[in-house]
């Protein structure tokens, strides 16, 4: 599913660390609360 720029991007959740705290972070927790940026790295802690 490709998405342009403006559209809604799709509910997601994803296991997330805080130091020793483990809990999972909900797209859609923070929707219309305030402003989010993904970002992905391609490899990224990956042997190579």
């Amino acid at each position: 599913m490709a998405l342009k720029a403006g559209d809604t991007a799709p509910d997601f959740e994803l296991p997330a660390c805080t130091g020793k705290q483990r809990h999972k972070f909900k797209l859609s927790d923070y929707r219309g609360k305030q402003n989010v940026v993904l970002a992905f790295y391609p490899l990224d802690w990956s042997p190579t």
